[in-house]
């Protein structure tokens, strides 16, 4: 009697550990359009919390460009709220390149298309939720 509760409660606790890790995963796919040239590359990130957006990227990848678009897939993404930032680093340094006054001179985008003001784009502009496969398409500025 005492190994079959032992084997019962063993085998409860297995599932519950299956059932709580089990989670919804989607893809992102982000679509980049309109770029000024192929020259360079794009910088695409993903990032998952209000504190390291556009400081700590969760995802990133640097795309190619060619007929001036390109397209990036973020495969398993837990469910969640997420924002993107891209930039075209169309120069090729690494970096997003800005003026004197800080304003970039390079094209740069968000999801929802979110803009600064006096700044670079907010969490609560750019965020988004995943519950499904999505496709984002930013316009660059």
């Amino acid at each position: 009697m005492y190994t079959l509760i032992k084997i019962t409660i063993i085998t409860l606790i297995s599932l519950f550990s299956i059932l709580v890790s089990a989670q919804n995963n989607f893809d992102i796919t982000i679509n980049v359009k309109d770029a000024n040239s192929n020259n360079g590359k794009m910088y695409i990130a993903l990032y998952n919390t209000a504190s390291g957006f556009l400081e700590k990227t969760y995802k990133a990848d640097i795309i190619e460009l060619k007929n001036t678009s390109c397209s990036v897939t973020f495969k398993d993404i837990p469910e969640g709220t997420y924002a993107v930032s891209i930039f075209h680093d169309e120069n090729n340094n690494g970096k997003l390149d800005t003026n004197f006054f800080g304003i970039p001179s390079e094209d740069y985008g968000c999801s929802n298309n979110a803009t600064g003001f006096m700044g670079p784009p907010k969490w609560d502009d750019a965020k988004f939720q995943l519950t499904e496969n999505k496709s984002v398409l930013i316009s660059l500025k």
